[in-house]
């Protein structure tokens, strides 16, 4: 009797494990646009049910749609318009390192011979950095345009499972829960804490580097700078690392001006990085952060670049939304050993 029960369990989840990897395989191809949807729903899930409460009826299929329209319109074609000017640029920037110098890569030589001057043993090519740099950026950013129609059809399947997320987010989570051999009050605290952990890194450091690289693009371009989406781009990932931020971007382009006479515009981007930029990073940074749970910057600057390598554009969410699910399973799981009993 014990026998035929062994041998059952071992079919069934013999049979499910097949099964389960056959699933795998078909939804493989679509687990990036999925991720996307997940980290779009967990971040504006408070906004869904604010439209909720305000549709006729409260209506969850009118509120989905709405709220994914405005994700839509407010977030995706933006980033896709953003990312397709990076590309562009970022070639450019590959293609004109390859040709002739310009006055940028003369100044770059001359910070060259100053440094060996001081160190022979430095050997340091920026115009090689840079070109490589650009070349990543291309190779990267450029993939999501290799194929037009799967890009839309990627696109399509993000929308419609944000959609479906918001409409039976609920449902979702409660069928979770009550898989989980977990007790339901420990799974409830377990997503309720990923939820916030989710939020304010994405609107209290993501968004925040958003913002500054953004205004650095404005600024930038406002001084005459051809490529300012390229350098906001740059600008945003530096604005992760700790003391460094935008200065990364604004210090060789104040510079710049400045070597070439441009007196005006010099001290025109210096207080445009001071204002601008400067009282976003004092004033809405701190406010934004003091929202939720804080992580280190230098974690968030690895998960982005690390997202990107692994996902593409949206690694820059998708990266920290992961980091800051592991760090959330990390605390609960030291506060249960703390605890020293069965509970979180």
């Amino acid at each position: 009797m014990l026998l035929n029960r062994v041998v059952e369990y071992v079919f069934f989840f013999g049979f499910m494990a097949v099964v389960g990897y056959l699933l795998w395989l078909m939804y493989a191809p679509f687990i990036t646009a999925l991720a996307l949807s997940a980290a779009i729903v967990t971040i504006c899930y408070p906004l869904y049910e604010r439209i909720l409460a305000r549709t006729p009826w409260q209506n969850r299929n009118l509120a989905a749609f709405i709220t994914t329209i405005l994700v839509l319109v407010l977030i995706i074609l933006p980033v896709i318009w953003i990312t397709s000017m990076l590309v562009t640029e970022a070639v450019s920037v590959y293609r004109l390192l390859g040709g002739e110098r310009y006055l940028a890569m003369e100044y770059l030589s001359q910070v060259e011979d100053w440094i060996e001057t001081f160190a022979p043993a430095v050997n340091i090519d920026f115009t090689s950095y840079l070109r490589q740099s650009a070349e990543w950026f291309a190779g990267n950013l450029g993939a999501i345009f290799a194929g037009t129609a799967s890009t839309i059809f990627s696109l399509f399947i993000a929308m419609l499972g944000t959609f479906y997320f918001f409409r039976d987010g609920r449902q979702f989570t409660k069928a979770l829960i009550h898989i989980s051999p977990l007790p339901d009050d420990e799974d409830t605290l377990i997503l309720k804490r990923m939820a916030i952990a989710v939020r304010s890194v994405a609107t209290g450091v993501v968004l925040v580097a958003i913002i500054q690289g953004t205004l650095t693009a404005i600024g930038l371009h406002l001084f005459g700078f051809e490529r300012a989406v390229l350098l906001g781009t740059i600008a945003a990932i530096g604005a992760l690392i700790p003391n460094v931020g935008t200065t990364i971007v604004f210090v060789p382009t104040i510079l710049y001006l400045a070597l070439t006479a441009e007196y005006g515009a010099a001290i025109g981007l210096a207080v445009w990085a001071a204002l601008a930029v400067g009282l976003i990073d004092n004033l809405l940074g701190p406010y934004l952060m003091s929202r939720g749970a804080t992580m280190h910057p230098f974690l968030i600057l690895l998960s982005v670049l690390g997202g990107i390598a692994l996902f593409g554009p949206i690694g820059f969410i998708v990266g920290p939304v992961i980091l800051s699910l592991f760090i959330v399973l990390l605390q609960l799981y030291m506060q249960h050993i703390a605890a020293g009993d069965d509970r979180v």
